[in-house]
């Protein structure tokens, strides 16, 4: 190689790299992938801030926190998140009493008198004994009155359940103990069809909210007791 080609290949190469880091220079930033953010609680030893009443300021009447553990006895208010919520996982263990019914609500509302009238439900129940058992449809980790739930994952009476709840988008998982039992779409021709066939067809707004409070249904009667409340979302 003679020192005039070697010149001319530095310059080359020089001038390669130079257009290089003007290009990434320039470049626009990659987007982070989404992904989730960190668990946080929904319930303190002996308080619960993040909650209130469906509509109001206030904790309803009958409602008790102790050493981390969220309870009722007797029929007493609906309570909502305080915070709303678009994507997220929620995590949480629950106990209910002998016949006892009762529900969690996702991307709820306030623009109704209820919170079922906006919002999807996971159904929480004594399969065996609460009326709702006799079907599917309305058994404990169902959609309730929307998508059935498989049988035998719920634990005895007096024993301690797992719950998860998966909501991204459009997508929605509900889990019982370990097991995934229920999985569906929102807003798709399937789910509207479900929708109008269903009671929830009398709300024009049921389940289209994007984001939305958490809510825990209280006006059955019978025992129910939560612990373990925790939250992580989605950005």
């Amino acid at each position: 190689m003679t020192p005039a080609t070697w010149r001319t290949g530095r310059a080359a190469i020089a001038a390669a790299l130079a257009f290089q880091m003007a290009a990434t220079a320039t470049a626009p930033a990659a987007r982070a992938q989404p992904g989730p953010g960190p668990w946080r609680s929904l319930i303190e030893s002996n308080g619960m801030p993040a909650w209130k009443a469906y509509r109001a300021d206030t904790i309803p009447s009958g409602w008790t926190v102790q050493a981390g553990v969220l309870s009722k006895s007797r029929p007493v208010g609906d309570i909502v998140s305080r915070e709303e919520f678009g994507d997220f996982e929620l995590e949480l263990e629950w106990r209910i009493g002998k016949g006892g019914n009762s529900g969690i609500f996702y991307r709820g509302t306030e623009e109704y008198s209820h919170v079922y009238w906006s919002a999807p439900e996971y159904q929480l129940l004594d399969d065996a004994n609460a009326a709702d058992g006799k079907l599917r449809l309305t058994s404990a980790a169902s959609n309730f009155a929307l998508d059935s739930s498989p049988p035998g994952h719920l634990r005895p009476i007096g024993e301690w359940n797992r719950t998860r709840i998966v909501v991204r988008g459009a997508h929605v998982e509900h889990w019982l103990n370990g097991a995934k039992l229920v999985e569906y779409e929102l807003w798709t021709p399937a789910w509207k069809a479900k929708v109008a066939a269903s009671k929830f067809n009398a709300f024009p707004n049921f389940g289209l909210a994007k984001r939305g409070r958490l809510a825990i249904q209280g006006d059955h009667e019978g025992e129910l007791a939560f612990r373990n409340i925790r939250i992580r979302e989605w950005k």
